[in-house]
């Protein structure tokens, strides 16, 4: 199954270069392109897109806000931003306006090309550790808490499903998780699908995004 995939950055140097990687791809096909988040939501509405590189700093309207208004679409495609350190604030309000992940725009392609398939799959968080390193530096941002997190819906999980919940926000993979659990990776897909359901949550980015925001996970990634 072939992965259409739709670029947009006021960069057309940059989109060549991403479309160049990934019309050598047997898998991927980049179907839609543009310069700015007003063309992206048009080319939405009328091209059929599996996975949206979106970048975020653009004119008319930027990515973060394209991204929310493309999520809002009826059965949306998935967002992946792409992103620099400085603009680290950026990459989270782009996962809380509804992206699947971020990325760095000068990863290697072997990574970019491994991110839009794990995204197209509705797989894990993208680049964990880059997730942990971004979080970290602007946790000071976020909502301050004290003692226990502040969010009723967490009451829901049990004790078992928060543990899990913290290395998910900590970028561990269900492989990893299950590692340090001692658990199968079958179980802990299943932990991470209930906490999804309780917490009515999207995908692996809002767990990560949640639990900084209740303060279950520091600053530092630590629970």
């Amino acid at each position: 199954m072939t992965i259409r995939v739709m670029l947009v950055d006021d960069q057309v140097l940059l989109r060549t270069g991403f479309r160049m990687v990934l019309a050598a791809q047997p898998d991927m096909e980049v179907v839609a392109e543009a310069g700015d988040g007003v063309e992206a939501l048009q080319a939405v509405r009328s091209t059929a897109v599996d996975v949206v590189l979106m970048d975020v700093r653009m004119p008319k309207l930027d990515g973060v806000e394209a991204t929310r208004r493309i999520c809002a679409e009826q059965d949306p495609p998935k967002v992946l931003i792409l992103t620099t350190f400085d603009l680290d604030e950026y990459a989270f309000s782009g996962l809380k306006a509804g992206a699947s992940g971020f990325m760095l725009k000068d990863v290697p392609p072997g990574e970019l090309l491994a991110a839009i398939r794990a995204v197209h799959s509705g797989d894990a968080v993208v680049a964990p550790s880059t997730t942990r390193r971004l979080l970290d530096r602007f946790a000071p941002m976020l909502p301050s808490t004290t003692g226990e997190p502040q969010h009723k819906e967490l009451e829901r999980l049990t004790e078992r499903e928060r543990e899990v919940m913290v290395l998910v926000a900590q970028g561990l993979s269900n492989g990893e998780i299950a590692a340090r659990l001692v658990l199968s990776e079958a179980t802990v897909k299943t932990h991470v699908g209930r906490i999804l359901t309780k917490l009515g949550l999207r995908d692996r980015v809002q767990v990560v995004v949640l639990a900084y925001e209740t303060g279950l996970v520091r600053a530092g990634g630590h629970g």
